[in-house]
């Protein structure tokens, strides 16, 4: 007989709600993102149209709203075991995308249990934008390797 333990499923916690409002910033107005696609609040790209307006408190809740289908998605990948691992994949995720992480070799790499300087060289690959390194993309993936080895 085989039994199946369950994987535990996690949540957003402050330090990544914390995380995302400092790399992502908080505009009260649409802009372009780099991706080309209007963003306003705390990184929200879903529906925005460039007449839209926000307070702090609504930006909050629609970054609660995509950290809700984000954490779905990486609790389904069943490789987190601590904290700090869901935290640096949500955040991975939530900037690049979650298919960005599905078909990552990010994620290859922590499937295969490589060794710790192996997978933060695949967080570092993820710091262009518009073909140049961005400043604030080295930061935010230099957290989420740091994120992601924290001892718990």
């Amino acid at each position: 007989m085989i039994f199946c333990r369950e994987m535990k499923k996690f949540k957003a916690s402050t330090t990544l709600v914390a995380a995302i409002k400092g790399f992502e910033g908080y505009t009260s107005k649409p802009y372009k993102c780099a991706g080309g696609r209007w963003t306003i609040g705390y990184g929200h790209t879903r529906n925005v149209t460039a007449r839209m307006r926000v307070t702090p408190e609504a930006a909050h809740r629609l970054l609660m709203q995509d950290l809700r289908i984000v954490e779905g998605k990486v609790n389904a990948l069943g490789v987190c075991k601590t904290q700090g691992q869901f935290d640096a994949l949500c955040d991975f995720a939530f900037n690049l995308g979650c298919g960005a992480l599905e078909e990552s070799t990010l994620l290859f790499m922590i499937r295969r249990n490589a060794q710790e300087s192996m997978i933060r060289a695949q967080f570092e690959r993820w710091v262009r934008a518009g073909g140049k390194i961005c400043p604030g993309l080295v930061k935010r993936r230099a957290w989420e390797a740091d994120r992601y080895f924290e001892e718990e």
